[in-house]
């Protein structure tokens, strides 16, 4: 059975039904954290005194996990990049790097927390702490999810590529819109949270 639009574009918005589908669901998630960054904003600006994040958070670590994430997003279009020029093993070394890359950004994150719990920061401590681990535990969570799928198509999911190297490339692609908008966010959120 062949299910239109999975390839070539749809003539109504000039995409095909997965590009449409992605966009739709980035749509979403920009209004979960925008609705939170407006919270962030509301609160702050109505508390009498707010902590700077650099005097709490780790500056140094938060700005490694930024090098990090932002090298992921290279490495990320460098994978998208090899399959459409039909180089599979580059394919693979480069969405192996992303995936290895998010790990690195999840074990920074563990090791800063780590030291928040041991210096008894918790949520309950501040509302800038509930802030920050409302906002970073979500974040992780979508770097775990893209994780996840990023090495599904590393592993498993790369059957496709000798099946329907096309199909497979707008997957690929796919992943990587979803990778490049956390990435963003983390982008948002370093300053917002440890810089100001």
């Amino acid at each position: 059975m062949e299910i239109p639009y999975v390839v070539t574009a749809r003539q109504d918005t000039g995409l095909n039904n997965g590009k449409i589908g992605i966009w739709l669901f980035l749509a979403s998630e920009v209004m979960l954290f925008g609705a939170l960054f407006a919270t962030y904003i509301l609160l702050r600006v109505g508390a009498p005194t707010w902590p700077h994040g650099s005097s709490i958070l780790n500056v140094p670590m938060a700005t490694f996990n930024t090098a990090v994430l932002i090298s992921s997003s290279v490495t990320m279009v460098m994978a998208w990049a090899s399959v459409m020029r039909r180089r599979f093993a580059a394919y693979r070394g480069y969405m192996g790097a992303t995936v290895l890359l998010g790990g690195v950004f999840l074990v920074v994150k563990y090791f800063e927390y780590s030291a928040k719990f041991h210096h008894e920061l918790f949520p309950r401590t501040n509302t800038f702490l509930a802030i920050y681990f409302t906002l970073t535990g979500l974040h992780m969570l979508h770097v775990i999810g893209g994780m996840v799928v990023n090495a599904y198509f590393w592993g498993p999911g790369a059957r496709l590529y000798h099946q329907n190297p096309e199909w497979f490339a707008n997957r690929v692609e796919n992943c990587g819109l979803f990778w490049h908008f956390v990435d963003l966010v983390w982008i948002f959120l370093f300053p917002v949270l440890y810089l100001l």
